[in-house]
């Protein structure tokens, strides 16, 4: 593997050891790809994916980190049906900026706390 490879797995174990989900208290996993954007809702503890939004099937004309806000708006649609007000926030081996920082802020908005 290439340095870069080798750097971003380290990066993300060392995250992810640090942090796990609940079904009170769920782990919001994002993953960005260089045009898209999806999160889970995650209940480490049952081993189920509790909620999942992906900006692939929204056709709105947006840049890509409005599409983040949008998705987010999405999953908090339906973490507000599932009675869940605190999450954990799973960056992944992203860096909290641009697309990463517009979802987590339009969760903040949504009156979520992690």
């Amino acid at each position: 593997m290439l340095q870069k490879q080798v750097n971003r797995l380290r990066r993300k174990a060392r995250v992810r050891s640090q942090i796990s989900g609940t079904a009170s208290r769920p782990r919001l996993s994002i993953f960005r790809s260089t045009s898209h954007i999806t999160a889970q809702l995650i209940d480490d503890e049952a081993g189920k994916t509790l909620a999942y939004v992906s900006d692939l099937k929204m056709k709105d004309k947006a840049t890509k980190t409005e599409l983040a806000g949008k998705v987010w708006s999405e999953i908090a649609k339906v973490a507000k049906d599932l009675k869940i007000d605190t999450i954990v926030f799973d960056r992944g081996w992203f860096s909290y900026h641009g697309r990463v920082k517009a979802l987590a802020d339009a969760a903040r908005e949504w009156g979520l706390k992690f």
